[in-house]
């Protein structure tokens, strides 16, 4: 009874061979989403699977290969992602060029034809793609090329819009929080200021919600513009009351108020000239000098993309990744499959096509970090 159902399914299924990349940078929670989609497709709907390593690069480079079971079977806890990743972005004016070709001085052919070539070569019903903004930015343009493509939100940004979550940022958040409760020791010990940058592109999501968690005394977010005499009164009267250090949490978009009001060819020559060698450090030099506070600064890096996602990103990942598989059975394509409150559903790519969700001034994480006394460095 069991094997006729699985039969008339797999009969019945609109997708019987897809291929599965993933772009951009590494997260927890890949490899879940690998094993969700593929335990699915292959399990109960007998589909084919292929692999492409290091994103969109294997597609133009040819790089790709049949998988089996046992090759997404045992993945569920490991970093990284089995494919490899790379930020390979198509659709920029870049061509493709073999070794010969370079020498001849010809010039090769666009990178998106190359993909479309091997997408039909490869005889693909569908293409999945795992991966942030700019990774279901792509899919949605190689949709409108006419390619039938899913695509799963990963990032430990928190930034996609069209979706509650994504995979990887409550790993990130396990970590930043960890990195912050061991500051609190030596920067007590030590009686200074210990400033920490945070992840997070041009979104505050992974800096304000660590920085509540680790009780961060400033929390500076790109959302919020800072201006350092603010900060500098926040400490000052936490000098005065007798707390003898403070953990300033700085996600890595963070901005000035003075840097908001410039025009954005300005903004860049002004933070290449003064975020050396990030924005972590300018903000301690600030701070010092504002101050006088002995305060140093550390950068926690892509230790906060590493190691096992954590068991909500996994849980997350596995189910974004069968509902991938339910709507490849179905034909469903030109969807991202997302997280709206307590359910997994279907949205257009075109929602996250070329946009970052950033913090919204109204959001309530912002409000609870203002009513447990942590300054937001706003004037």
């Amino acid at each position: 009874m069991g094997s006729s159902i699985a039969n008339a399914a797999a009969n019945a299924t609109a997708t019987k061979t897809f291929g599965i990349l993933t772009a951009g940078g590494d997260c927890p929670g890949l490899n879940a989403a690998i094993r969700g989609v593929c335990r699915a497709a292959t399990s109960r709907y007998n589909m084919n699977v292929v692999g492409i390593a290091n994103g969109f690069k294997g597609l133009i480079d040819g790089d790709f290969r049949s998988l089996s079971p046992e090759d997404f079977s045992g993945i569920l806890t490991r970093g990284g992602t089995i494919l490899g990743a790379s930020r390979e972005k198509p659709f920029k004016r870049e061509f493709t060029l073999s070794v010969e070709e370079r020498f001849d001085g010809e010039i090769g052919q666009d990178k998106v034809a190359v993909i479309i070539e091997n997408y039909k070569k490869l005889a693909l019903d569908c293409l999945v793609v795992l991966g942030g903004n700019g990774t279901n930015t792509t899919g949605y343009r190689l949709a409108k090329e006419g390619l039938n493509v899913l695509g799963l939100p990963k990032t430990i940004d928190n930034d996609i819009e069209g979706t509650d979550r994504t995979f990887g940022f409550d790993s990130a958040l396990a970590i930043g929080t960890d990195a912050i409760d061991r500051l609190h020791s030596t920067a007590q010990s030590h009686s200074r200021v210990m400033v920490i940058e945070l992840m997070g592109h041009k979104a505050g999501w992974l800096a304000l919600y660590a920085g509540v968690a680790g009780g961060g005394d400033v929390i500076l977010i790109p959302e919020i513009p800072y201006d350092i005499k603010s900060i500098g009164r926040h400490l000052y009267e936490r000098a005065r009351s007798g707390k003898s250090f403070s953990i300033v949490v700085v996600a890595e978009g963070a901005l000035s108020v003075e840097e908001k009001k410039m025009d954005k060819q300005d903004r860049k020559k002004y933070r290449a000239e003064t975020v050396n060698p990030s924005i972590a450090y300018r903000v301690a030099k600030e701070i010092q000098a504002e101050t006088g506070m002995d305060t140093k600064a550390t950068v926690l890096g892509y230790v906060q993309r590493g190691g096992m996602p954590v068991a909500t990103d996994r849980i997350l990942a596995t189910s974004l990744g069968t509902a991938a598989a339910e709507l490849l059975a179905r034909g469903e394509y030109g969807r991202m499959i997302a997280l709206k409150g307590d359910e997994i559903c279907p949205v257009d790519l075109a929602v996250p096509a070329g946009k970052t969700k950033t913090i919204p001034r109204s959001h309530y994480m912002i409000d609870t970090a203002l009513s447990v006394g942590t300054c937001l460095g706003n004037p």
